[in-house]
């Protein structure tokens, strides 16, 4: 028999069962989530007498496949050799010799369903919750209200994540109420966990974990990384377009990098513990000799500022880069007396952000669509915050501080210090574009109605229609729409030039 033996992230998780009145262990695919807590159940029914445990699934057949005649088993067998419980198949529960039982059912059957929550439980036990909607997991819950002596009652959830919108999320992650949105009144009975693959690496063969880890990209985050993605309408970036643009550093040597620069996108943190403030974004990226730019590195920390200058400054040396790039906004002249303590003879350009991140990000997003900006290895901060950026804003609650300096980075490389280049790049890159920077209908838009045209409102970028055309206001804030996105477009403050002006030739084109 196989020693049973667990990782630290295994035994932080086994903490976390036993000290909230919820718990959510939440990861990547083979982690040990649902061994970890079925072990957890049947030493409670051990240690309460005549007690009851309820392992739920969505679907009651899935749940007798997986539960009942593959994990429940295996925790027996590997943890418990001498136990044995007596299956009542028809009842749907397996039972103890102390009389403690433990049901194993679906939420699909309503029949079964309201055979067992008919019933009270001490543990209530949803598996793969990524399935289970809340409503169902709320009629759960009222049931876990048996009182028995040694133990304390407790519900688990266990899933491998999806969008951060679902429930778990919601409530074990953010400790907000999945329906009102609103902060939980009592977060302290709310506990979670992350448990990836590589956690349970002892128990799996490297052929699997290379098959996890060369998954499709938004795949991959799920079943190998284990994080809640985000659910971001008209995003900027998406994990498979970046996945798409992952290179190695071989395809970018030394004698290749016409251009290299570090970027910083400074913070007001004080030190490492300042989990209050957002973290110093440093990222190295170099311009090719063929015009594509390259991320190298993600050297981002949270630290005082002589140490984010001493990172800087050492990122610069060791990359031969032709100077730093760093943002003023966040005070200039003390992010470049920063830089010079830690190096007086380092060239600094300080950068201005005037415009919005949704503005600044969605020139550097075409270079993405294009094909011409590459990642040298997986920077995964960086790349979640990328896809956190939409035609309408930043969507993260955190800052994108890796972003930003990334996006300083490419616009001095790829767009001059103004920008101008990458605009100018930007306009001609979206099909149809013209001069003026007016989007024209192509032969695949053609509709029997001339398009209007518009004045885009101050700091408008990428707009979206209902019809799904994608619209571009050029320098000029024109753009020519189609009538039937007109009224979409007018109700987030579009103007239709025609009621600007008597005359729609009086207008410069």
């Amino acid at each position: 028999m196989i020693p049973v033996r667990f990782s630290a992230a295994q035994n932080k998780a086994r903490e976390v069962l036993a000290r909230h009145r919820y718990s959510c262990i939440f990861g990547g695919t083979r982690s040990g989530k649902t061994f970890l807590i079925l072990r957890a159940i049947i030493h409670r029914a051990l240690r309460a007498a005549n007690s009851r445990h309820a392992v739920l699934r969505f679907r009651g057949n899935a749940a007798r496949a997986s539960i009942a005649l593959d994990t429940f088993p295996a925790v027996l067998q590997r943890c418990f050799p001498n136990l044995h419980a007596i299956e009542h198949r028809q009842e749907g529960y397996f039972e103890f010799h102390n009389g403690s039982q433990i049901w194993i059912g679906g939420l699909d059957n309503k029949d079964r369903v309201e055979k067992i929550l008919g019933l009270e439980f001490a543990t209530i036990f949803l598996n793969e919750a990524s399935q289970i909607p809340y409503s169902s997991a709320i009629i759960a819950f009222t049931r876990l209200a048996q009182v028995v002596p040694n133990i304390a009652q407790r519900a688990f959830v266990d899933l491998n994540p999806i969008g951060k919108n679902h429930w778990t999320n919601r409530l074990f992650i953010e400790h907000r109420d999945p329906i009102t949105l609103l902060p939980l009144r009592n977060p302290h009975d709310y506990g979670s966990a992350r448990l990836n693959p590589l956690d349970n690496a002892h128990n799996l063969s490297k052929e699997f974990l290379e098959s996890l880890d060369n998954l499709p990209e938004r795949q991959r985050k799920r079943f190998f990384e284990g994080v809640f993605a985000d659910e971001i309408e008209c995003v900027l970036w998406s994990y498979e377009q970046i996945a798409a643009c992952r290179c190695s550093l071989d395809d970018i040597p030394v004698s290749e990098r016409a251009s290299v620069v570090v970027a910083v996108d400074p913070s007001g943190a004080a030190n490492s513990q300042d989990l209050n403030a957002d973290e110093v974004g440093i990222i190295i990226a170099a311009r090719n000799r063929n015009g594509c730019g390259f991320i190298l590195d993600d050297r981002s920390l949270r630290d005082a500022p002589a140490v984010w200058g001493r990172t800087a400054v050492q990122a610069y040396h060791e990359y031969c880069a032709d100077c730093i790039v760093a943002e003023s906004n966040f005070g200039g002249a003390m992010v470049e007396a920063v830089i010079r303590a830690a190096d007086p003879n380092v060239p600094v350009r300080l950068v201005t952000a005037s415009r919005g991140k949704a503005i600044r990000a969605e020139p550097i997003s075409v270079l993405y669509q294009r094909g011409v900006v590459r990642h040298a290895g997986r920077f995964s901060l960086l790349e979640e915050q990328m896809c956190r950026f939409s035609s309408h804003g930043y969507m993260g609650t955190d800052s994108p501080d890796h972003a930003d300096a990334m996006i300083h980075a490419l616009t001095y490389l790829l767009g001059g210090e103004n920008g101008v280049g990458i605009i100018e790049f930007y306009k001609h890159a979206n099909e149809g574009t013209i001069s003026a920077g007016r989007r024209t209908q192509t032969a695949s838009q053609n509709t029997d109605c001339a398009p209007v045209i518009m004045r885009a409102p101050e700091a408008a970028g990428i707009i979206f229609g209902k019809s799904g055309c994608q619209y571009v206001p050029g320098t000029d804030g024109l753009v020519d729409v189609r009538y039937e996105d007109v009224a979409a477009l007018e109700s987030i403050g579009f103007i239709d030039v025609k009621s600007m002006f008597e005359d729609k030739h009086d207008i410069v084109t």
